[in-house]
């Protein structure tokens, strides 16, 4: 007589491996995309290079041409700190480790599309400063509507580079109207190759976009 033999014990079902595709990776930045109206805010910041564009046709004393640029430079920033934060806050924190390298990604591609529109709108016209004094502005404006994003929230992520536009623009007007201010940390005041101007626009752009990319913005109570 031979012992039935032993039941098998069921086999585990097999788990599907992550898909890391590059359709899924690309679907889950268009997705960010999506959520943080980037597409929108592509098209603004085209719509402010064409502004500056006509802006630049017309007649400007010294002072309208250098306080020009930086009202088109503001603008540019307080559109990329509008998609710090999507509308329905950020559920997708869940997800893990994917949003922070989205948050840095989108940020930085932004700043470099609105510098690389505004100097490209100033092409051919006399655009005070060139790219190096764009770049350098629109950088650091970014910077700290993304600290406001953090500190204040997405809606309020605007207030950093309005704010400083008034006092940048106030700097430019004692350029002719002495005392001068002349601090690097009132960078549109600087000359564009001002080593002092570029760095403390350069730090608080890194400051921002550091703090940014591991927190994110700052979420209301309601959100």
């Amino acid at each position: 007589m031979t012992a039935a033999p032993a039941a098998q014990a069921p086999r585990p079902a097999l788990v599907p491996p992550p898909d890391h595709t590059l359709r899924a990776v690309l679907r889950l930045v268009r997705l960010h995309a999506v959520s943080r109206r980037l597409p929108l805010a592509v098209a603004l910041l085209a719509a402010c290079a064409a502004g500056l564009r006509g802006a630049l046709y017309g007649h400007w004393d010294d002072y309208g041409a250098f306080q020009l640029p930086l009202v088109f430079e503001a603008g540019c920033a307080v559109i990329i700190a509008a998609t710090a934060a999507g509308p329905f806050g950020e559920p997708e924190r869940a997800t893990g480790r994917p949003l922070p390298f989205l948050r840095l990604g989108a940020a930085v591609a932004l700043t470099a599309l609105a510098a690389g529109l505004l100097a490209a709108a100033g092409t051919g016209l006399p655009l005070a400063g060139g790219f190096p004094d764009v770049l350098r502005n629109v950088a650091g404006l970014t910077g700290l509507g993304l600290l406001c994003a953090v500190l204040l929230g997405g809606p309020l992520a605007w207030t950093g580079p309005l704010g400083y536009l008034v006092v940048g623009a106030y700097a430019l007007y004692t350029q002719w109207h002495p005392p001068a201010l002349t601090t690097p940390w009132l960078w549109p005041a600087r000359p564009p190759h001002d080593v002092g101007g570029t760095l403390c626009a350069a730090a608080v752009f890194a400051a921002g976009l550091i703090v940014f990319t591991v927190r994110g913005a700052r979420e209301s109570a309601g959100g």
